[in-house]
């Protein structure tokens, strides 16, 4: 059964930072693209960031470039979120996402960033 284990959220001040895990099971973490998504009160869902596992390629949301980085631990079946200079809209639940067959969800982890 894949499984994906998000942690890792909190409460921190303007300006800090948190790491996100998204921690992996059920499938072969070989061959894969792992996306962060986060949903703000209110609004929908937002693309992040993402990470191949094929060619180590990333993605960034321009809302978080250059704050935010992506990266894995393969032997862990963990890919994170490094979060800093955290503003106040990058409030919101954390989930992380894979499509293999089908689309796979993480449970979410809630970040909230105080001004």
């Amino acid at each position: 059964e894949v499984q994906l284990q998000a942690s890792g959220g909190g409460l921190v001040q303007a300006g800090g930072s948190l790491r996100l895990s998204c921690e992996a099971s059920g499938f072969t973490f070989d061959h894969y693209t792992i996306t962060w998504f986060r949903q703000a009160p209110g609004r929908g869902h937002e693309g992040v960031s993402c990470l191949s596992s094929t060619d180590g390629s990333t993605y960034y949301a321009d809302s978080v470039k250059g704050r935010f980085t992506i990266s894995s631990d393969n032997a862990k079946r963990t890919v994170f979120l490094q979060m800093n200079s955290l503003k106040s809209e990058d409030t919101a639940v954390y989930y992380c996402y894979v499509n293999l067959t089908r689309a796979y969800w993480g449970q979410g982890t809630l970040v909230t960033v105080s001004s």
